[in-house]
């Protein structure tokens, strides 16, 4: 049936054009914004995630910069502490020629304050932006990355930095008391090896041990060893007591051993004393006849457990640190010898060894007349003493121990400014002490380059995640060019088919005419 109010073929044909058009449309958006899909009509749920991925993207930017500004600042603290370490290198050469006593050491100690001076200036410059890592102990916090979980939640990860202090700031004792008793830190080991909450060091004579003889018959025999050299006496016919112990005595003193001197007490009593300061002695006896020879007194406290074996004490008396105690910052430490209290507040992360160390530079700086210090390890158990020895004849009155908390930590380079190398006893005290000094510096280096070299691998990484991210969203929402250059010129063609088939259909109700005619 032909109509001339209704042609279905044209409105089929205008219908086809319309969709053409349309599509037309979309080809020219996708070709001028360069997207498939530019806006969340064109694909609510692909737009949706494109763009939580931007803003994701976008962060790590602010990251990267983030990173940049925590490596520079890194790189400058870094820098500060081998520098420090090679001005406290140069110091060690000069303390060590300070060891030959014929060298002008006023000259040499004032080379040693010039290079001192240098290090706090290096020090107090070391800034980034304002931030010096070489001063307090406070972490420092680093912006790494955002994590996105699965609920969509997002979380800051940041890279912690420990400063390293390298001021030589004395610190300031906590006022507040420690929880339990001092003896959980450590103990004081008064001669005899008695530990006491305080003591009183042996003198110039040092400790000793006391070995009684009895007489012996034809044949007997009698050994010593000390320190590894054995003294071995036969007895010919019927020695008395006194000839046995006068031979050892002899025998002993000409071994020439530093610090051991034997000696003639009561009737069969030797006595064998160490004067070293720092350094123990061991002695073993044996005989033919039990009781011809025993060990009657060690260090003073009695007869040792062993019989025929035992350790004849250092000279000096020790403070004995806990093998298990924890160390926090602020936690301080008082020495006290006689009438004078040296000090040492612990800083974040430092052990027991860092507190023997740190109070033996506190008594170094300021010590009292004849007093030395050394700090000890105990091989076995691991713990870590540290020893306070007077060559003073009526020794030290009074070493005592005390631990408060909540003090501000002593520096990392703590006596760098009480080095002294005027006298015998400063420039043997120093070279010890700027031993420590340069294993914090080398510590603080390593520390910080090592923390530098983590940011920087991170940044890489931050760098390399927002280009995969960028490219998963291009992979999303980027028109594909070839495909949509290949869309036009068909949809071009299909455009002039559907003209032209709206014009041929608009042409049929021209023939109805012709039925009338």
């Amino acid at each position: 049936m032909s109509s001339i109010l209704t042609n279905n073929s044209s409105m089929v044909a205008l219908q086809t054009l319309k969709s053409i058009n349309k599509s037309m449309t979309q080809v020219q958006n996708e070709i001028s914004t360069g997207k498939s899909v530019a806006t969340a009509k064109d694909n609510a749920a692909v737009w949706a995630i494109s763009k939580v991925m931007e803003s994701d993207v976008k962060g790590f930017a602010g990251i990267s910069d983030s990173l940049s500004l925590g490596s520079s600042t890194l790189s400058v603290a870094r820098q500060a502490s081998e520098s420090v370490t090679d001005l406290l290198t140069e110091i060690k050469g000069k303390i060590v020629a300070a060891q030959e006593g014929n060298v002008d050491r006023e000259k040499i100690q004032t080379d040693i304050s010039a290079l001192r001076d240098q290090i706090k200036t290096v020090v107090g410059g070391a800034q980034f932006n304002g931030l010096n890592m070489v001063t307090g102990t406070d972490d420092v916090s680093i912006l790494s990355s955002l994590d996105r979980s699965n609920d969509g939640s997002v979380t800051a990860s940041q890279i912690t930095v420990n400063r390293m202090d390298l001021s030589a700031k004395a610190g300031v004792i906590g006022g507040t008391a420690i929880a339990g008793s001092v003896t959980d830190y450590g103990t004081i080991t008064a001669p005899g090896g008695v530990a006491a909450a305080s003591g009183v060091t042996t003198d110039s004579a040092g400790k000793a041990a006391e070995l009684t003889f009895a007489g012996a018959a034809d044949a007997d025999t009698y050994s010593i060893k000390i320190n590894g050299s054995e003294l071995n006496y036969t007895a010919v016919g019927t020695p008395s007591a006194d000839d046995v112990r006068d031979y050892f005595q002899g025998a002993i003193n000409a071994l020439g051993l530093e610090g051991i001197t034997a000696t003639a007490g009561a009737a069969g009593v030797l006595e064998i004393s160490n004067t070293n300061a720092f350094s123990s002695v061991s002695i073993a006896t044996n005989s033919s006849t039990d009781a011809n020879l025993e060990m009657t007194d060690i260090n003073g406290g009695g007869a040792p457990t062993d019989p025929d074996a035992a350790t004849i004490e250092q000279r000096a008396e020790t403070i004995d640190f806990s093998a298990t105690a924890g160390v926090k910052e602020g936690d301080s430490y008082k020495v006290t010898i006689g009438s004078q209290s040296f000090d040492y507040i612990a800083g974040k992360g430092e052990t027991l060894e860092d507190v023997a160390k740190g109070l033996k530079t506190a008594i170094d700086s300021n010590p009292p007349t004849g007093v030395t210090t050394q700090v000890q390890k105990d091989a076995t158990t691991g713990q870590w003493s540290l020893a306070v020895d007077s060559a003073e004849s009526d020794g030290l009155e009074a070493l005592t121990l005390s631990v408060t908390q909540d003090g501000t930590a002593s520096g990392g380079l703590f006596g760098l400014d009480n080095l002294d190398v005027t006298s015998n006893e400063g420039a043997a005290a120093a070279l010890t002490n700027i031993e420590t000094m340069i294993n914090s510096a080398i510590d603080a280096a390593a520390s910080f380059g090592s923390a530098q070299k983590r940011i920087d691998i991170q940044s890489d990484f931050v760098s390399k995640l927002s280009d995969a991210m960028e490219a998963g969203i291009g992979s999303m929402v980027d028109a594909d060019m070839e495909e949509t250059s290949a869309r036009l010129q068909a949809l071009q063609v299909q455009q002039q088919l559907g003209v032209q088939a709206l014009s041929i259909a608009n042409q049929s109700p021209q023939s109805i005419l012709s039925l009338f005619q």
